[in-house]
């Protein structure tokens, strides 16, 4: 059974960072296409970022140059390092998975699994 566990959110002024986690566990982690994705009150979950099985990533034009995703296969552990938090980033962030069976793009309708989430707040 695919599980997956994210922490770190918490509350920083912006300009801030914090590093998510997402432990996964179930599943032949390696092989799996992972992302990052956020819903803030009243809008539609969006993508921030993938890392496919191959190293590759992608990002939201939203993040690139202040978030970073990362994985340690070794501990089945997903990352996403955030920088230069803004107050638009407040949002809940859940990471999600699926298997590498096509490009890793963090687009919301392809991805099977998902954690819980975990809070992120950035004040002005």
């Amino acid at each position: 059974q695919v599980q997956l566990v994210e922490s770190g959110g918490g509350s920083v002024q912006a300009g801030g960072s914090l590093r998510l986690s997402c432990a996964a566990s179930g599943y032949t982690y390696s092989s799996y296409c992972m992302g990052w994705f956020r819903q803030a009150p009243g809008k539609e979950r969006e993508g921030v970022a993938a890392h496919d099985s191959d190293g590759s990533t992608r990002y939201a034009d939203s993040v690139k140059g202040r978030f970073t995703i990362s994985r340690d296969n070794a501990k089945n552990t997903l990352y996403l390092q955030m920088n230069s938090l803004k107050p638009e980033d407040t949002a809940m962030y859940y990471c999600a998975a699926r298997p590498s069976a096509w490009a890793c793009v963090a687009t919301k309708s392809e991805f099977a699994y998902w954690g819980q989430g975990t809070q992120v707040t950035v004040s002005s």
